[in-house]
């Protein structure tokens, strides 16, 4: 399995809950879920290209 693949995918995620609980009262939240996930998914595309 490719380094970065897994961190990618599960950053992938955790922005898809993120962004629905934009929708909901919740707001400041989703707005931390999906910065979170928005991260792991760029730190994980790093490791994939940086390891090809």
């Amino acid at each position: 399995m490719r380094e970065g693949l897994i961190p990618t995918v599960l950053g992938a995620v955790v922005s898809a809950s993120g962004a629905t609980l934009l929708k909901s009262k919740y707001k400041l939240v989703g707005t931390g879920v999906l910065g979170f996930g928005l991260a792991h998914v760029i730190l994980g595309a790093i490791d994939l290209v940086e390891h090809r």
